[in-house]
């Protein structure tokens, strides 16, 4: 089964299943080295494993239900790369034998990964700030920011946020039309003194 697609889709494909979220393919390309071609892209979109769709300028991927099998029964059936050394084809070995215990067993890797997976939530919040963004410094409302963040505690959320602004590079601001606001964005507002901050901007480092 893995044997239908390039290395690069495959690991798109695993890299999607291992975080749990969207990933801009600028990211993909820039943070993981994986060159997902519009050629390579096409396939996958066609096989209804990976879900391809645009964001501003940004081209954002997500793995289906279908690219999460796919990538379970890959990692079952997994081939050690040839002249791998003999501690790369024990861990190989183990890896075939722990993904065909979780199929046998019927357990799903995303229950075993987690809903973040593994990730933490800075790194949640700087991804979903990156998918709804068309550039840095941009101005991304909370209450489109909080449901990419995989059911994270509002709280949580809160003081990660005012932690980051520490760094100078992050920023938060109220909205300049007021009467545009809506209740999810009173909602998913920070409240610092007596200001309620409902738009948040990320700079790069």
């Amino acid at each position: 089964m893995a044997e239908r697609y390039g290395t690069h889709e495959r690991a798109a494909l695993l890299l999607l299943l291992i975080e749990g979220r969207a990933i801009p393919n600028v990211e993909m390309r820039k943070d993981h080295g994986i060159e997902l071609t519009p050629a390579g892209r096409a396939k996958l979109n066609k096989a209804g494993l990976l879900v391809t769709r645009t964001v501003g300028r940004r081209l954002v991927h997500e793995i289906t239900p279908a690219g999460e099998r796919w990538c379970e029964e890959a990692l079952a059936t997994i081939e050690t790369p040839p002249r791998a050394g003999a501690l790369a084809r024990i861990g190989f070995e183990w890896l075939r034998s722990i993904a065909g215990y979780l199929r046998e067993h019927d357990i799903r890797l995303r229950q075993v990964l987690g809903g973040s997976g593994g990730t933490n939530l800075e790194t949640l919040i700087r991804a979903a700030y990156r998918e709804l963004s068309d550039e840095p410094q941009d101005w991304v409302r909370l209450a489109k920011l909080r449901p990419k963040l995989n059911g994270a505690d509002k709280d949580e959320v809160d003081k990660v946020l005012l932690e980051m602004t520490r760094t100078g590079l992050v920023h938060l601001a109220q909205s300049a039309n007021r009467k545009a606001l809506t209740d999810a964005d009173h909602a998913a507002a920070i409240r610092i003194g007596s200001e309620e901050k409902h738009l948040v901007a990320i700079e790069e480092s």
